[in-house]
Parts: C-alpha cells; structure tokens; sequence
C-alpha cells in the first residue's frame, strides 16, 4: 500500500484556514476565485480537500482578463488544474477590463462583476478568495501613504456579504510552500513584478525597507492594525445605523436629517448618517471629500449654500439637513 502524502505544516495551515470559514457557506457551496497563483491555487486545493468532508460542495470560477499575451492559456491551465484537485463545477469567463481608475481598478471592478455572475448561475452563496496577510499590509500601507481614511486603512475583510477570505491570517510563504509541498505548479504572473503598479513597489520596495529600518513583524502589526480599525469601524456603523430611523425625515424630493441632532453626535457618527442617508435613498456612495463638504453645512455653516453632488443637492433648510434629487 503506498504511503500516504506528509502533510506538512504549510498545507496544514491552508486546510485549517477554510475549515474555519466553512460554517459559513449557505446549501448552495462556495467558489473559489482561481488565477492559478499560488494564492489561489493552494486555497482551490485546501477547498477541494476540506469541502467534502464537511458536506459542502466547492467549485471555481477562472476570470481571464485578457490584459496579456497567453492569457487564455493561462487560465485553461488554472481550469484544469481545479478539475484535478476534484472541484466542480469549473467556470473559465472572458473579461475586459474598463472604466476609469486606471487598469487595476478596471481589472478589479470586471473581475468581481464575473465572479458574482457565476455566484447566481451556481447557485454558490459565497466566493472564497485567497488574499493573504501580505496582501492586507500592503493594503494597509497604501491607504495610508494616499490619505484614503480609515475605510483604507481597515483593509480588507475576512467576511464579508458574498466573499470569504480564509488567507488573511497567513503569509504569502505559508501559501507557496503548501502548493510546493503538494506537487502544485503555480503561475507566475509578471505583473506582479511590474514596477508601474503601486502595489507592487510597495511590496519589493517599502514593506522591505520598513523590516529593515524597524525590524521584523511590520506586515504583522499593518495587518493587526486593520482588525482593530475594522473593529471600531463596526461599532460606528452599529451606532449611527440605530440613530439614522430616529433622525431621517421625509422631504419633498429626498429626505431630511435635523441639523441640531446631528450636530450633537461626534463628527465620525455625522460623516456616517450622512453617507447613509445618501446611499438609503438614492443608493450612491460618497467619497470621504463629499462627505466633508455636506458636514460643513452642520460644523461650520455661516449661510453658505447647498452642496451639489452627482445627482443630488444637499442644502441647510429650516433646522434641516435636505437631500434632494438634482
């Protein structure tokens, strides 16, 4: 009888890490997003081996995004591979990347559209996606650098509405040694070599640079930052969703908020009534600047008008915060 593989330490940690998550996937399964990386590639295989043994079925959905020579190429390989590890079903879409942000926020915005389509073509209730805690520190470090708020530098998830990230507690080594320990052939991808993106310089130049200057554990204690972040984040949440039903009022084209209630709340709980009552009733999301500027018309009004944003008005009116439809 032959041996039985060694399971190694680095494949051990990938299969503990969805076993964590899986209580979490409804009836219908989970697909894993699969570049064929050695991120994905080590998370299809701990799915593959963990799924059926707890009874729940795990597919994968390939995006090609057709951004490089061979890519099509690429992504049957990342197809086949997930045939091989036992996953099913296997999806391969064909996307092109646009819109505005340049191409990595183009990339991202089609990816995440392909993903969810093949989520309600399957039936899956959940993308299990393999980012890693470097992955959350460069996250971190970027939001930082530009400025981006609080929002950025909480980072990503682990859980969110549809997506489930069963790596972010480990390192991008973890990842790589599981699939080396488990005879897996991961893509190298050369745009993670590139130096035009920002992210990619972050991780070849400054996050070394910081171990060097400070010492080790930096992506660590980035990655411990955006827990705690996210945690106040969520006790600001929970607190002005229980205020917004008492303060909003009806307004003629839009809705309303009394300017003397929230003047009384700190300015982290206003910018969040405000961004709520802007995506409850005309389903838009602001940007940190275009908070600001509406919150001025509750801190610092001196009888200056209205504040005018895609689609939307927002002026101070007999005690009023009105949002109206433009």
């Amino acid at each position: 009888m032959p041996d039985r593989p060694r399971l190694t330490p680095a494949t051990a940690q990938t299969r503990s890490a969805v076993r964590a998550v899986l209580p979490l996937v409804g009836p219908g399964g989970a697909l894993v997003a699969l570049s064929g990386g050695p991120d994905s590639l080590a998370l299809a295989a701990a799915a593959a081996f963990e799924g059926p043994r707890a009874g729940v079925r795990m597919g994968a959905v390939v995006v090609d995004h057709g951004m490089q020579p061979g890519s099509d190429a690429v992504a049957a390989r990342a197809a086949t591979a997930a045939g091989d590890l036992g996953l099913d079903p296997v999806l391969v879409r064909r996307v092109e990347a646009g819109g505005g942000g340049g191409p990595e926020a183009g990339a991202r915005t089609a990816r995440y559209a392909a993903l969810r389509a093949a989520l309600a073509e399957t039936g899956a209730s959940h993308l299990l996606v393999g980012h890693t805690l470097d992955d959350q520190a460069e996250t971190v470090l970027l939001g930082l650098a530009r400025g981006s708020g609080p929002d950025a530098v909480a980072g990503m998830r682990a859980a969110g509405d549809d997506v489930l990230r069963p790596f972010l507690g480990l390192r991008r080594a973890t990842t790589a040694g599981a699939c080396r320990d488990q005879g897996l052939t991961a893509w190298d991808d050369p745009m993670n070599a590139d130096a035009a993106y920002a992210r990619v310089r972050i991780r070849a130049g400054a996050l070394p640079a910081l171990e060097s200057a400070i010492g080790p554990g930096v992506a660590e204690a980035l990655a411990r930052t955006a827990e705690q972040v996210q945690e106040d984040a969520a006790a600001l949440d929970a607190i002005a969703g229980e205020l917004a039903p008492e303060l909003a009022e009806l307004a003629e084209g839009g809705i309303a908020l009394p300017v003397s209630a929230l003047a009384a709340n700190p300015p982290a709980i206003v910018h969040r009534l405000i961004r709520l009552a802007v995506e409850d009733e005309f389903g838009r999301t602001l940007s940190r600047a275009q908070t600001l500027a509406v919150a001025r018309l509750v801190f610092d009004w001196h009888g200056q008008g209205g504040v005018d944003l895609p689609g939307i008005r927002v002026v101070r009116a007999d005690g009023r915060l009105e949002f109206l439809g433009a």
